[in-house]
C-alpha cells in the first residue's frame, strides 16, 4: 500500500494511493490530522483499504504532494553506510553508525525544486532509503526492529560538499533550504519483503549515477532502530534516511555537480521514482 501526504482544494491532507488516484484518509480518521497522527493511532490498514469506495478521491495530478511525513519529530541521517561508499571516501571501517541530523523544514515534495544555494555551486546527489517509523519505542531490540516500521520511501539528502566539510560537524552542509527531497509516498513493509533484494538508483538527467543493492548496507535497517533508539525515543513519523551508495559527484573525476536546470531521481525498486528539477536560488 502507498501512503502521501498532499494538499487538495488548500487543505492538508494525507491518504492511499492507487492506480492514479488519491483516496482521502483524513475523512477516515478525523482524529488523525495528518500522516504522522495517522501512523501513531495503529491503523488497521486492511480496514482503511476496504472502505476506499467510501472515501473522497482526486487524481494524483491533482493534488500537491509533500513530503512524505511533512512534519516528523526527528530526522536522523546516516553517513558512510554503504561499503562502495566508505572505500570511495578511503574512510576506515566503523564500530557505530555515523548519524547526523536533517531539519523537516528542509524537505521538499516529489516534483518540488532542489534549491542551488548563492554561497556554492557544489551542489551533491546521494539517492537513500528511508525509513518510516511506525511503532515507537525506546531500546528496540534487533530482532524486534522491522515491527517499528510503518513502511519506506525515497529520499535524496542533496548536500552542500564544501559547507559540509567546513568542520568535523556535517549539520550546515545537511540542512539547506529545499535540499532534501523526500517522496512521492511511502509503501507499507508488505510490499517491500526481502528487502535486501532491492535496489536503490540515482540518476542525473536520465544517467545512472549510483546503483546498490540493500544488501550492501553496513548497517542494517534492526541495527540502526537497535541502535538509534539506544539513545533517544523514537515515535511515529520519525525518519531514518539510511546512507548512501557509491558515486557520489564529490568523489567522481572529474567531480560531478548539480546544477541548475538538471532533473536528479532516485529509483528504489517496489517503492517508485522521486524526480525533483534542480534549481538556482533567488
Amino acid at each position: 500500500m502507498k501512503l502521501a501526504s498532499f494538499i487538495i482544494d488548500k487543505r492538508y491532507s494525507f491518504g492511499i494511493v492507487q492506480d492514479g488516484i488519491v483516496y482521502d484518509l483524513s475523512r477516515l480518521n478525523p482524529d488523525s490530522s495528518d500522516l504522522k497522527s495517522f501512523l501513531a493511532s495503529a491503523p488497521d490498514m486492511d480496514a482503511a483499504a476496504a472502505q476506499l469506495a467510501d472515501l473522497p478521491s482526486y487524481l494524483l495530478d491533482a493534488v500537491q504532494l509533500l513530503p512524505v511525513i511533512p512534519n516528523p519529530e526527528k530526522i536522523i541521517c546516516v553517513g558512510l553506510n554503504y561499503e562502495s561508499h566508505r572505500i570511495e571516501t578511503g574512510m576506515p571501517e566503523m564500530k557505530h553508525p555515523v548519524l547526523f541530523t536533517r531539519f523537516a523544514s528542509t524537505q521538499v515534495a516529489h516534483g518540488e525544486p532542489v534549491v542551488r544555494p548563492n554561497v556554492s555551486e557544489k551542489l551533491d546527489f546521494e539517492g537513500e532509503l528511508a525509513v518510516i517509523i511506525g511503532q515507537g519505542g525506546r531500546h528496540i531490540r534487533r530482532d524486534d526492529a522491522y515491527q517499528h516500521v510503518a513502511g519506506y520511501a525515497c529520499y535524496n539528502d542533496a548536500s552542500i560538499r564544501d559547507w559540509q566539510m567546513h568542520t568535523g560537524q556535517f549539520t550546515p552542509g545537511k540542512n539547506f533550504d529545499n535540499s532534501g527531497a523526500f517522496g512521492p509516498w511511502m509503501v507499507t513493509p508488505d510490499e517491500m519483503t526481502d528487502l535486501e533484494s532491492h535496489t536503490v538508483t540515482t540518476r542525473l538527467n536520465g544517467e545512472q549515477v549510483q546503483h546498490a543493492p540493500f544488501s550492501d548496507l553496513i548497517f542494517d535497517i534492526p541495527a540502526l532502530i537497535e541502535y538509534i533508539s539506544t539513545f533517544c525515543t523514537l515515535v511515529a513519523g520519525d525518519v531514518i534516511v539510511t546512507g548512501t551508495p557509491g558515486g557520489v559527484g564529490v568523489k567522481r573525476k572529474p567531480r560531478l555537480y548539480m546544477k541548475p536546470g538538471d532533473v536528479i531521481e532516485v529509483e528504489i525498486t517496489g517503492v517508485g521514482v522521486l524526480r525533483n528539477p534542480v534549481v538556482q536560488e533567488q
